[in-house]
């Protein structure tokens, strides 16, 4: 699976759990076989991902994050953080004060962030046709009359 914005590109590849033990395992063991394989894949393809990694930086101009699904876990190895600025009102900080002040989130920032994440994961259907209907108009541009 392949993500794309404007600072990054997320590469998440997807590891298989060993087959011919996967029935005999209790959860826990499957979760520790899950893990090992991550760590295995992990130091066995540092050294390409990294030559990929620089390749695809230069020639895109975005940093690159890399991750695996393995069972149902996803481990990321890279990710990035990039600053974004708002001005929020007065409400939207008091909001954002009584999650830190509740030790929801460290600071203003992580609350924000924490805001973010809660509303992808609660609203993905609508922002994913949100998405779609972005790609439509982008496609009537491009469609459109040339000048």
């Amino acid at each position: 699976m392949i993500t794309l914005d404007r600072e990054e590109i997320t590469i998440i590849g997807e590891l298989p759990v060993p087959a011919d033990e996967a029935a005999e395992l209790t959860a826990a063991e499957r979760a520790a076989a899950a893990v090992s394989n991550v760590r295995r894949f992990r130091e066995q393809t540092r050294q390409q991902r990294i030559e990929i990694a620089r390749e695809a930086e230069h020639r895109f101009g975005r940093k690159v994050s890399w991750g695996v699904i393995c069972g149902e876990k996803i481990v990321m190895f890279t990710t990035f953080s990039v600053p974004v600025m708002t001005r929020l009102r007065q409400p939207e900080r008091l909001v954002l004060d009584t999650l830190v002040d509740a030790g929801v989130a460290r600071s203003r920032s992580d609350a924000l962030a924490w805001c973010v994440r809660l509303v992808g994961e609660h609203e993905e259907a609508w922002l994913a046709d949100l998405r779609a209907a972005l790609q439509h108009v982008e496609q009537v541009r491009a469609d459109g009359p040339r000048s």
